[in-house]
């Protein structure tokens, strides 16, 4: 674990400056430089990978004395916002002070050593910055989860993991205290709220507050704390000394995004595509973005049209890249490459990303396959090492000498590779695969279609077809349903090739979403199949 940890530091810090554009304002200094170039080298398998690496004291605290020492200026490296007024800032130094209070509460108040398991379920709070960084400076593992988790969510990572200590708000406390009889490793509770609760310590009284510094420089990631990217943008900010800067933004609000963006000197932006897809919905020329110059993407696939509309309304490309926890990112549209539209881009080092059938056999460019990252005579230091307390996920999750991903893709013969589909998400229908993706970008080049989601659904002689759900474009919300779903169908058979067109449609007010704005088509595809 501590292994992967120190890894995913490393690797983050390099493939993130290229696919986020991260930079920090002041000229290069010698000592970070260096480190950096360490960094680089590490990554490319120059240099060995060091047997103690801390990204806490290593990185954060060295900020920290080069402000001290007036090395460089003191620039924020968190800047938080809830949008009724209350904002928090923290220089590298005051990020360091809180971070080793909040390590201090692990510590004393929760009995947590190295290695201990400590789950962290928060929205876009400060204190989720804060624990995570505690946890790097005391051994503590970190298990992030979404604030949509439920009472057999819980119970089933508590008990799974083993953790000892869970830190939660007020809205997911009630469903702890449900089921923590049943989690006989959970030793201590811990509240994030301005009020008390029987049986759970508070966490801001235990930390004694926060205080507030002022800077610049920004980078701003809408990814919901339970999902890997958060600590993909955690590590490379920080790392090269940039700020990080949060919305609570409880929920997807795409006014109060363009709000945000032109109100706040936000450089950097990072959002999952579906939320760029509503973005391109809203008259762009009401807001002006004067500090942003940098956007990526990832999460789930980019609609080429997507990537258009916001290049033609911002003049700001979208920079798509691909990971997952296990790996981090493993293919991006680097800034500075050139982008083909619809692919996520290259193979980021140190990864040998390639497309591999079912027994981990290489195949040509062009052929639709398992996306699969090699990991043999040589895995990747970066990379995750097994599924806790579960060999034979692990073992499954491997063949050949690749480690297969989940997903679906093809590679060109330049290298680039396009995203299909989940494994599970991939339709069989006559014999014929079809990738959801793919239907999805034809439909939402149709004017009709502000949103949509393919999934499979049953069907007595196919097995299978394909089915789509949309939501209209305002102007098409009053059409005739029989005719604008021939009129869809029609339009798909000319886009793509004509087996793929979906032959049921529906036409729905809204789509299901992760609080970060992901579509989930698992629970479309679940209600297609009744389960």
């Amino acid at each position: 674990m501590r292994l992967w940890l120190r890894g995913l530091g490393l690797q983050v810090l390099r493939s993130f400056q290229k696919f986020c554009g991260v930079h920090t304002q002041v000229p290069p200094l010698p000592v970070p430089q260096k480190i950096l170039d360490s960094w680089e080298a590490i990554s490319l398998g120059r240099q060995p990978v060091p047997e103690y690496f801390n990204f806490a004291h290593d990185v954060l605290d060295m900020w920290t004395q080069l402000e001290k020492t007036g090395q460089r200026p003191s620039c924020p490296a968190f800047w938080w916002v809830d949008g009724k007024g209350a904002e928090v800032k923290w220089s590298f130094e005051e990020l360091g002070k809180q971070s080793r209070k909040a390590a201090n509460v692990l510590g004393d108040a929760c009995s947590l050593q190295p290695g201990d398991r400590m789950m962290l379920v928060l929205p876009r709070l400060p204190e989720w910055w804060l624990v995570s960084v505690a946890c790097m400076r005391t051994g503590v593992v970190m298990i992030p989860g979404v604030s949509q988790l439920t009472e057999k969510d819980l119970k089933y990572r508590l008990q799974v993991s083993r953790a000892k200590s869970i830190i939660t708000s007020d809205s997911l406390a009630p469903h702890v205290d449900a089921i923590s009889s049943e989690c006989p490793t959970l030793q201590t509770k811990l509240l994030v709220s301005d009020t008390s609760r029987p049986g759970w310590l508070n966490f801001r009284e235990l930390l004694h507050r926060w205080m507030g510094l002022t800077g610049s420089d920004i980078f701003w990631n809408t990814t919901d704390t339970g999902w890997v990217k958060a600590a993909w943008s955690l590590f490379p900010t920080w790392g090269i000394g940039s700020c990080l800067f949060v919305h609570e933004m409880p929920r997807v609000d795409t006014k109060l995004i363009l709000n945000t963006l032109s109100r706040f000197p936000i450089t950097n932006l990072c959002c999952v595509p579906t939320i760029f897809r509503l973005l391109v919905q809203e008259d762009l020329t009401k807001y002006q973005f004067q500090s942003l110059r940098h956007c990526l993407t990832g999460g789930e696939a980019l609609n080429p049209d997507v990537r258009d509309k916001w290049k033609s309304q911002t003049g700001l490309e979208l920079h798509e890249g691909y990971g997952q926890s296990e790996t981090v990112t493993i293919c991006a549209n680097a800034r500075g490459t050139k982008i083909k539209s619809g692919s996520m881009g290259r193979a980021s080092p140190p990864y040998d990303v390639q497309i591999v059938d079912d027994e981990g056999n290489v195949l040509p460019p062009g052929e639709e396959g398992n996306i699969g990252v090699r990991i043999r005579p040589t895995r990747p230091f970066c990379f995750f090492n097994c599924y806790l307390d579960n060999p034979e996920k692990t073992a499954a999750s491997e063949q050949g000498d690749f480690y297969i991903t989940g997903d679906r893709g093809r590679m060109d013969a330049d290298g680039y590779f396009w995203f299909l589909g989940r494994n599970d998400d991939v339709i069989n229908s006559s014999s014929y695969r079809i990738g959801p993706v793919e239907v999805e970008s034809a439909l939402a080049e149709h004017p009709a279609v502000l949103e949509c989601a393919v999934v499979s659904s049953p069907d007595p002689i196919r097995g299978e077809v394909v089915k789509a759900f949309i939501v209209l474009t305002p102007a098409y919300s009053s059409h005739d349903p029989e005719a604008l779903t021939r009129e869809l169908q029609e339009h798909v058979k000319k886009v793509t090739a004509p087996y793929k067109y979906p032959r049921k449609v529906a036409f729905v007010s809204e789509l299901p979403k992760t609080v970060s704005g992901k579509i989930q088509r698992s629970k479309l595809r679940n209600q297609e199949w009744g389960r």
